[in-house]
């Protein structure tokens, strides 16, 4: 009867041991992957509790979720010989386990020094100006680099942005007087077209006014109104010629003389005689 209990006993305890080196938990997140005497097994164990052989099964977990990995700044000359500095950041994530851990020994690593690569042809591809302001068609460029590859790895590149372009400082004062240059040009053209459309207001204007003398003559006088509200300020009135010639169109002429009137004799200088006594 005691050999009986211990034999139960040491088969309980035999098989608690074997249950606890065979059962494994893969998260929600994981895909298994089991080697049965170094080799692949075609079924991918899901989440949850999973059982193998133990010390004939190798179960490696492969974590599915999106990998944020930064590409390191490279340097690198463009294609307008322009020295910068690119750095960049890379999203992606393992569609095929059993691909991801037979194809490739470090599927990140991999993907790494993949972005690396491409990260410095892109820039020697492309121009200073590309890279600063056209940055989505080559992020969509430097996506399609490291995804060709990646295909057969069982990763799938989700998204490539490059995150900063660093220049040289010179380069820099370069682009900034550059800008203020094209900021002065633009200041002039708008004042030379405002300067345009005033002279043809004003032309406008004058031809109006030249219609109705009066109108001149208005003007000035809202000018000086409103140079007087100044309190501090000399005012200088000037007699224009167009107020001449309306009053002298509005002067009527000489008055007709009446007959029997005498004009007055106009003095003249007082002469005196000089040879008398």
């Amino acid at each position: 009867m005691v050999e009986e209990l211990l034999a139960a006993g040491a088969a309980a305890c035999a098989a608690v041991v074997y249950a606890t080196a065979a059962a494994r938990v893969v998260k929600q997140y994981e895909r298994g992957v089991v080697f049965r005497l170094g080799r692949l097994r075609p079924d991918v164990r899901g989440p949850g509790f999973t059982m193998i052989v133990p010390f004939v099964d190798r179960l490696r977990k492969v974590n599915m979720q999106i990998v944020t990995m930064p590409v390191p700044a490279q340097d690198g000359i463009t294609r307008d010989n322009v020295t910068v500095r690119v750095d960049a950041v890379i999203y992606f994530k393992v569609t095929d386990a059993s691909e991801a851990v037979v194809q490739v020994e470090d599927y990140r690593f991999a993907v790494s020094q993949m972005a690396q690569t491409s990260l410095r042809s892109i820039i020697g591809k492309s121009d200073l100006d590309d890279l600063l302001s056209n940055r989505e068609q080559l992020n969509q460029g430097l996506e399609l680099m490291i995804d060709s590859p990646a295909v057969g790895w069982g990763v799938q590149i989700d998204r490539v942005e490059i995150k900063d372009v660093s220049l040289p400082e010179t380069m820099k004062r370069s682009m900034s007087r550059q800008a203020e240059a094209e900021r002065e040009r633009r200041a002039r053209i708008i004042n030379a077209d405002a300067e345009l459309q005033a002279s043809r207001k004003l032309a406008e204007a004058a031809a109006e006014m030249s219609e109705q003398p009066a109108a001149l003559q208005l003007r000035l006088l809202q000018t000086v109104v409103a140079v007087a509200a100044e309190k501090n300020s000399t005012l200088v009135l000037p007699f224009p010629v167009e107020l001449l010639r309306f009053l002298e169109r509005a002067t009527p002429g000489e008055a007709v003389r009446q007959p029997g009137t005498e004009q007055p004799p106009i003095p003249g200088p007082a002469t005196s005689e000089s040879g008398q006594d």
